[in-house]
């Protein structure tokens, strides 16, 4: 018996294919507006991240973002301290405008300086913060500050040598471990002489009393020792000396102990050794989404402590609120992620363990001092990088964003790309008087 034709129903066309009884092909069914609007954007930001200079945009951006607004902040939160000690209610801005002003073209400098001036500039600078940081401690010359003698004084000049130890180490631990870079895998080649020059650093910086910039040193000299390629069981060990060196020295000074209660329990003793603390929390809570407005803050007025140093981010939080806060952590972030994408594409031993430590100092810092804003850990007595008050922390984190800009235009094609675009007018004037960057 024949079998019967087949049924259309059988083997259905591909909805594609139908057509209606006129004969017209239907059309397909077309995406949602949102996913039509997705799409693109989705492919724009593939493309913008795979350009190779994104990672030069995003340090250029996010640091010349960070420093404008941190003048602003420094601006709205000095004026009464300002107003009390000095007279006036811009002379702590006045003086952040010129380390501002001194900080740009020293980043500009770093941006355009070869390669080879960066390890040739490693080991004077490095014995030059030796020497400055010995200078703390001669009488008449060391400055002590709320515990702390980190600064020293000319005059009305002050600086703290111990900001630019953090750019010297850096600069100097990997030119060292790039110059042994074949010799790596004996521990004792990896270990000297980089763990015993951090270790001279990190003794003159203890003799001062400044505990916050010897954690930034540590992390930086992990970081350094990490990127080498340092076996795992040295973090383990590290982590573990650090935690019982770091319990011996809160024990030794009492202001430590005080303030490491204050982070257990911030509202303990809120009008008195946790009053930095509370009152950070405090003016964060009242900033809302969008803040009180630039200038309106009530912590600046002398309930906040430390309101354009150490504590800026609170005053940030009151004043722009938590979109004004995000907004800043998003800018560290872009910073930090272009540090790290800096160090993972380069081929050259220096580039990579110098952009990682710059970063994982930068970032440190800021972890750091948003911590103890936040509440999630002690206050430390570090600033914000590029926002605090004091350009002795804001011209070495300066330069050393434009030791990142010099290496990315490093990265592949970034040169090339760079050279399509033209140079302006100042990139010009700074090309007659500065070396090529080759080499």
């Amino acid at each position: 018996m024949a079998a019967g034709p087949q049924t259309r129903e059988a083997h259905p066309a591909p909805a594609d294919e139908r057509r209606p009884r006129g004969g017209s092909r239907l059309p397909a069914p077309r995406p949602a507006a949102g996913a039509r609007r997705i799409g693109p954007l989705r492919r724009e930001l593939r493309r913008a991240m795979d350009s190779p200079l994104t990672a030069y945009y995003l340090l250029l951006g996010s640091g010349l973002l960070l420093t404008v607004l941190g003048l602003v902040m420094v601006l709205s939160a000095s004026q009464i301290t300002s107003r009390t000690i000095y007279g006036s209610f811009d002379e702590i801005f006045t003086k952040q405008l010129i380390a501002v002003a001194m900080g740009f073209p020293l980043m500009w400098i770093a941006s355009r300086l070869p390669l080879r001036w960066y390890r040739r500039l490693a080991y004077p600078f490095l014995l030059g913060c030796v020497g400055a940081l010995c200078l703390v401690l001669v009488p008449g010359l060391g400055i002590e500050v709320n515990g702390n003698r980190n600064w020293i004084g000319f005059g009305s000049f002050q600086i703290q040598p111990s900001e630019f130890a953090k750019l010297g180490l850096v600069l100097w631990g990997a030119d060292v471990l790039t110059r042994k870079r074949r010799l790596l895998g004996q521990w004792r080649h990896m270990f000297v002489p980089l763990l015993p020059g951090a270790l001279i650093i990190l003794f003159l910086v203890l003799l001062g009393g400044d505990m916050g910039t010897a954690m930034i040193i540590t992390v930086l000299v992990l970081a350094l020792l990490w990127i080498a390629g340092a076996p795992g069981r040295l973090f383990a060990m590290a982590i573990a000396v650090v935690s019982v060196l770091t319990t011996v020295l809160i024990v030794l000074k009492p202001h430590r102990a005080a303030r490491f209660a204050g982070f257990l329990d911030p509202f303990s003793d809120p009008d008195g050794s946790t009053l930095q603390a509370a009152q950070g929390i405090y003016s964060l809570a009242t900033g809302g989404w969008f803040g009180s407005g630039i200038g309106t803050s009530y912590g600046k007025w002398g309930t906040l402590p430390e309101a354009h140093t150490d504590f800026i981010f609170a005053v940030i939080g009151e004043e722009l609120g938590l979109v004004g806060t995000l907004s800043v952590l998003t800018l560290f972030a872009a910073l930090g992620y272009a540090g790290i994408r800096v160090a993972s594409r380069t081929k050259d031993q220096f580039v990579r363990l110098a952009a990682g430590g710059a970063t994982a100092w930068i970032m440190a810092q800021v972890m750091i001092n948003v911590g103890a804003v936040l509440g999630l850990l002690p206050i430390a007595g570090v600033p914000l990088p590029l926002v605090s008050y004091g350009g002795s922390a804001l011209l070495p984190t300066m330069f050393a964003v434009g030791m990142l800009l010099s290496f990315a235009r490093g990265e592949p094609k970034a040169e090339a790309a760079l050279a399509a675009r033209g140079p302006g007018a100042v990139r010009r004037a700074f090309a007659r008087i500065l070396p090529r960057r080759d080499g």
